[in-house]
């Protein structure tokens, strides 16, 4: 996006992007009479009043009248500045402060000149709950509010697994909701395999099952190995008291626990509770590890890549990386960095503020704690290196589409459409995004089509199973609202491939025509002689149809679109369909609610034989009166 931005600016006059920065240094030098002088986060605004650039500063007068000297600005900032058109600031008691309420901003935001920190999914953990006499070990993700003692984060949701499956054989703890443990009344089939000491039903002593408890937090808190230990003397105990049953017990918990120190291929001698953060940079592009240790145990690892402005060093990524990153998550008490950042013990000082304790923030230069920071240096550059392989490999197949399919360049943004429906009914209309980083699964949409249409101006009847009617209208809607929500094409395809033959094609020219769309190519793609993969025909404007060579890879990168697009539209559908199959008559009732139905529904079997029955039948239902028995049976009767 860099380099494309500075040709552009280079084929504007000079004096024309010199009046633009004037203008904006004009609203930024208005705006410093009024700036305070202390602590504080300031932010750039267009003229549409979008967020260009969040920064804090100890200075607040003193960084904000920089961006008025053009002589001392890179070519981006000064692109920055000619952009504002208004700014905002917001004071604070501390520079820590600032730097808290920078990272919130630009998460919140996500302004274009900053240095963005796109992935923010939250991560798992583990939940030991203390609401309950029977405390249960379950998976949690999200904001901590049960009362319980969290142990995380994991990498991955895989790691949780893992861990409850270890904790299930090992400690044998109640995995069910509360509502399932009050109901049973013998003891389920993870009690026949020995993944669980079936407190439900009374096959283990409170005070036993305590001890079990006690044991599976010791074990999240690190004390894995004298827990081994003690198991260990216990098993060998019950064996020379010929309790042979107890000791294979002790064993099978044994394994368990020892399937966890399988997977510690890092030397954690010195380390706690720490993540480590490494950055490697190659050809403009960052990949950032990040591996999460607690309690002495490897919890997985995980890469980001931040967008972020080629000439950024990783210093300057990792800085901006760390403020985002832990904005909505604690951060542990240690935290390794492979490089130095500006400002490191002002970092520190944020992230203990955010942490109501104190935060280290080191870069290792030796010893154990370095050769971790470097194991995870190793992991970020073959991280980054596959990206950079896979984009190359991407951008060689988007070039191949745009020479095949006669197009001005390679397409940077490609929309696939396809419908999925059973003669008509259930009607799904697809749409799926493809570019130069892949499949982009954010930007998926889905149109429900006809009597599902949410607009309710579909020429389409419910039944109805016209493929091209169907596909008129999906991009009717599409592109009619882009027209009036995107006027400027911002994320406009620069391709639209149709699941289909010259007649979808045929359609998407004439939606096109109406709307008065010219500058978008389309292309449609079906299926050869008896739906044969491998001998599709290719349909363009203009031309006669045509096929690819069998092993060209355009045309595999055609079919994996095509194939994706089916997949997504198919798996829409079905969604579709199951939800239309689990209503039932009883959903139109007025008055009828989930405990209403599920009561009818219990007593009487079905939703027919509810409609069947009478007025007593209906009363000497649990929770249904009179006067509701009577609606319901007028609504099945309504001639009387």
């Amino acid at each position: 996006m860099g380099d494309s931005a500075n040709q552009k600016r280079e084929t504007v006059p000079q004096s024309a992007a010199h009046a633009r920065f004037t203008a904006g240094a004009a609203v930024i030098t208005s705006a410093l009479a009024t700036i305070p002088g202390g602590a504080g986060v300031y932010r750039m605004i267009n003229g549409a009043g979008d967020v260009l650039y969040v920064g804090k500063a100890k200075s607040l007068r003193k960084r904000v009248s920089s961006y008025t000297n053009l002589a001392r600005l890179s070519i981006r900032l000064g692109r920055m500045v000619a952009e504002t058109a208004s700014m905002e600031f917001v004071t604070t008691h501390t520079e820590a402060e600032a730097l808290l309420l920078e990272a919130n901003l630009i998460k919140r935001f996500q302004p274009r000149y900053n240095i963005l920190l796109r992935d923010d999914k939250s991560f798992p953990s583990i939940l030991l709950t203390r609401d309950h006499a029977y405390p249960r070990v379950l998976k949690h993700r999200g904001a901590r509010r049960r009362k319980g003692e969290y142990f995380g984060p994991f990498a991955s949701v895989w790691a949780v697994n893992e861990t409850l499956t270890i904790l299930q054989r090992a400690f044998l703890l109640r995995s069910c909701s509360d509502s399932i443990f009050a109901g049973r009344t013998r003891p389920c089939l993870l009690y026949q395999i020995k993944r669980c000491s079936a407190p439900c039903v009374g096959r283990i002593e409170d005070g036993d099952y305590a001890a079990l408890v006690d044991q599976a937090r010791a074990f999240l808190a690190g004390g894995s190995h004298d827990i081994q230990r003690r198991l260990a003397r216990r098993m060998e105990d019950a064996s020379q008291a010929l309790a042979f049953e107890q000791a294979a017990q002790y064993r099978d918990r044994i394994r368990a626990l020892s399937r966890i120190q399988a997977h510690q291929d890092i030397n954690l001698h010195g380390i706690g509770t720490a993540d480590i953060i490494a950055a490697h940079q190659n050809g403009g592009q960052t990949c950032i590890q990040v591996f999460f240790f607690r309690s002495g145990r490897n919890y997985g690892n995980r890469a980001y890549y931040p967008s972020h402005a080629r000439d950024d060093d990783a210093p300057k990524v990792l800085a901006a990386f760390i403020g985002q990153f832990y904005d909505a998550m604690p951060p542990p008490r240690l935290i390794l960095l492979s490089h130095a950042v500006q400002d490191q013990a002002l970092v520190a000082e944020a992230l203990g503020v955010r942490a109501g304790r104190k935060v280290t923030v080191h870069t290792p230069k030796r010893g154990d704690k370095r050769n971790l920071v470097a194991h995870a240096l190793v992991n970020a550059r073959e991280a980054l290196g596959r990206r950079m392989s896979q984009s190359a490999s991407q951008r060689r197949l988007l070039d191949g589409l745009g020479r095949v399919l006669d197009l001005d360049g390679a397409p940077e943004r490609i929309e696939v459409y396809d419908n999925s429906h059973i003669s008509g009914s259930q009607a799904v209309g697809a749409m799926i995004v493809a570019g130069a980083e892949g499949f982009l699964k954010g930007a998926y949409r889905k149109f429900n089509i006809g009597g599902g249409s949410r607009r309710g101006h579909s020429d389409i009847p419910p039944g109805g199973g016209d493929d091209t009617a169907m596909m008129r209208e999906v991009l009717t809607r599409r592109f009619a609202r882009a027209l009036k929500e995107n006027p400027d094409r911002d994320q406009w395809p620069d391709l639209v491939l149709i699941d289909g033959g010259a007649g979808q094609l045929g359609v998407a020219r004439e939606v096109f025509a109406e709307l008065g769309i010219d500058d978008v190519a389309v292309a449609a793609i079906a299926k050869g002689p008896d739906r044969h993969a491998g001998r599709e025909r290719l349909f363009l404007p203009g031309r006669e149809p045509f096929t690819l060579p069998v092993r060209d890879p355009v045309l595999y990168f055609l079919q994996r679109l095509r194939d994706e697009a089916h997949r997504f539209a198919i798996g829409a559908h079905r969604a579709k369909r199951a939800k239309g199959m689990s209503r039932s008559a009883l959903d139109a009732v007025p008055g009828i609610g989930a405990k209403r139905k599920k009561a009818l529904l219990h007593h009487f079997g079905s939703a027919p034989a509810v409609a069947q029955a009478g007025r007593a039948d209906l009363e000497a239902v649990a929770g249904v009166s009179t006067a509701m028995a009577n609606k319901i049976y007028d609504w099945f009767h309504p001639d009387g």
